[in-house]
């Protein structure tokens, strides 16, 4: 418990001690009706505080204000009672009073526990912004420094069992990484010279030296923090119809208890010609205050929506918002990039088909003319390669989009691409049936052969498929620039439902529009995806969702939903953490509303008495609680 919820509990124990000397010592009624404001003023001035500041702001209609009213009409109907003799039931309505503000303050307690545990529990899962950097001063020894102060480039040391700081190289030594904070598995990963490191990882074994690459804002975990920050300001539907509701409601009900206060009475004595009972109605009006509070809805929903983004984030999955939480509940079809989604988008030579030239030449020249791309295929011809890429003799470099590249390699005109390439270029290519994807190469304006490149699956993508059937999806699409009897292969291997090839960056956009107009009006649509050239699609549609390990930074910007570890597995869980949160959140909207309702009717004709109404209020707030925070468990689904 944090500070100003001990306070709040001594103020339980001490007005709850109180109360329960003054039920038991023998005091005349009258001075005990007095002697109960004493618990009442400990257990309720903050209350009373807060009401009359709304007042003045003008934002009267709250739960304070409820509470106030209630409590302080239910105190001021007792005074009544005693000065007219009435000394049993006058007191009977102050221990209500009592009561009342007692049992809200006791839910409220457990209300804040709740909701600070839920957010101690994120903050742990989340717990992976790094409290420093270090770095060698002149004397060789390390110093402690802002992250924030770090430039790009500069050398950090990472010694084990810290964190990384800032995403770098690594130059120096080799380790295994601990990335569960940032994907949710705890497979380790192995790490040595020359490879990419993120920041929010732990390193277990060796000290480490790490060039940086970007800047600590610019980092892996600021942007993981910036979107749970930022997670709460994109609201559901449901939590904004819940904001609506209480904006009338409240009102509504305040009215209703004016009206019930005042209307039977006067209904008694100008048509029934008998005695008003202000007493009894105005008590009735003040009960059904009382029941009318909307704790359980203005608090539930939220904390159900914050739950199930924590929980989801312990998963792996970053939900940028509760609005794309609830829209992937209805997801009903998944459309899929291939290269690095469904695929491991580690691509390695299996073949070389030269016909005018020799193969070590052939891939000299892909290398070369490639060498300025960052795509896989790229890389894996420079690998191919195996020597290090002489970039001055590569001029006039032009990459055209979903295509390939041309370029001058020793002032001789060389392509690299598909069979569109060669087409608009003018060059007759050959045709292959091969699975995988084929280089063409032109040189000086002539075809001089071909180059297979082979991708493997990811370990989890047939399974992913399966598992997103199960879970209701109706139709899953695969979108692909590669060819068509590559795309046809991989679908077909993994049981996806449609396949589209051959596709530029727009005719994607394209595709998913088709498929938009083709859906029904309450089911969604969601891209999986993680290439730059994804970005437009992941905008596109209903949900985005982009591959966060290995994925471009545009493609995680532009997606509303990003999987850590790059698992398409994790679509499936994601979309149960989802229902689940939905779920949860209707649960919470029937069972408050429908026990209100009811509580309402039975405190308006007099059933429910202001003991019932205040453990009716507490106790459907406290559950709505305990359901909300079930979204936070999330092994199971």
């Amino acid at each position: 418990m944090n500070k100003k919820q001990k306070k709040v509990l001594r103020r339980i124990i001490l007005a709850t001690s109180l109360v329960v000397i003054l039920e038991l010592l023998p005091i005349q009624e009258a001075f005990a009706f007095i002697l109960y404001l004493i618990p009442y003023l400990i257990i309720g001035y903050d209350i009373l505080i807060k009401a009359w500041k709304g007042i003045r702001n003008k934002q009267v209609f709250d739960e304070n204000f409820l509470m106030a009213i209630a409590t302080v009409g239910a105190i001021a109907l007792g005074i009544y009672r005693v000065l007219n003799g009435e000394m049993a039931e006058g007191l009977e309505n102050g221990r209500e009073g009592v009561a009342v503000m007692l049992f809200y303050q006791i839910g409220e307690l457990f209300q804040s526990y709740a909701v600070g545990k839920s957010r101690r529990n994120i903050s742990e899962l989340m717990d992976i912004r790094p409290d420093y950097a270090n770095i060698e001063n002149e004397n060789g020894k390390l110093q402690q420094v802002d992250p924030d102060e770090v430039e790009i480039g500069s050398i950090i040391i990472v010694q084990p069992g810290e964190k990384i700081p800032i995403d770098g190289v690594i130059i120096e030594g080799s380790t295994t990484l601990n990335t569960s904070a940032l994907t949710g598995e705890s497979l380790p990963r192995e790490a040595k010279a020359g490879d990419e490191v993120i920041s929010g990882c732990i390193n277990t074994t060796g000290v480490l030296k790490i060039r940086t690459i970007r800047e600590f804002g610019e980092s892996t975990v600021s942007k993981i923090l910036e979107l749970v920050e930022n997670a709460s300001s994109r609201k559901s539907k449901s939590e904004n119809f819940i904001s609506k509701f209480a904006k009338y409601y409240t009102p509504a009900v305040c009215y209703g208890a004016v009206a019930l206060a005042l209307l039977p009475p006067v209904f008694r004595m100008l048509v029934m010609s008998a005695g008003p009972e202000w007493g009894i109605w105005v008590l009735r009006a003040l009960t059904f205050l009382v029941i009318s509070c909307p704790c359980a809805l203005v608090i539930s929903i939220p904390l159900s929506f914050f739950a199930g983004i924590g929980g989801a984030s312990n998963a792996g999955v970053l939900v940028k918002g509760s609005n794309y939480l609830e829209t992937f509940a209805q997801t009903k079809y998944v459309v899929f990039d291939k290269t690095g989604t469904l695929t491991q988008g580690v691509f390695e030579v299996s073949k070389i088909v030269s016909e005018q030239m020799e193969e070590t030449k052939l891939i000299e020249y892909a290398a070369l003319v490639e060498s300025y791309s960052t795509h896989p295929i790229s890389k894996s011809l420079q690998k191919a390669y195996g020597k290090k890429c002489d970039l001055s003799r590569v001029t006039s470099v032009e990459e055209i989009s979903g295509n390939g590249v041309t370029a001058l390699v020793d002032g001789i005109a060389v392509a690299a691409g598909n069979e569109k390439l060669m087409y608009k270029l003018g060059i007759k290519s050959k045709e292959v049936y091969e699975s995988g994807t084929v280089v063409h190469m032109a040189v000086n304006g002539s075809y001089v052969g071909y180059i297979l490149i082979a991708d493997k699956l990811k370990p989890t993508a047939k399974e992913a498929i399966k598992v997103l059937k199960k879970a209701g999806i109706k139709k899953t699409v695969m979108l692909t620039g590669d060819r068509a009897e590559t795309a046809k292969e991989v679908a077909r291997e993994l049981g996806i439902d449609e396949v589209y090839s051959e596709l530029l960056p727009a005719d994607k956009v394209s595709k998913v529009e088709e498929l938009l107009q083709h859906k029904g009006e309450k089911e969604k649509l969601a891209f999986v995806g993680d290439g730059i050239n994804d970005a437009p699609v992941l905008s596109r549609a209903d949900i985005g969702i982009a591959m966060g390990a290995l994925g471009s930074d545009a493609a995680i910007e532009a997606a509303d939903i990003v999987l850590m570890d790059d698992d398409p597995l994790k679509i499936a869980k994601a979309i149960k953490i989802s229902r689940k949160c939905i779920r949860i959140v209707y649960q919470n909207i029937y069972f408050a509303i429908g026990i209100k309702v009811l509580c309402l009717a039975l405190g308006a004709v007099g059933i429910a008495n202001m003991w019932v109404a205040i453990f009716a209020d507490v106790g459907v707030m406290v559950l709505a609680v305990l359901n909300a925070i079930r979204a936070l468990n999330v092994k199971n689904v």
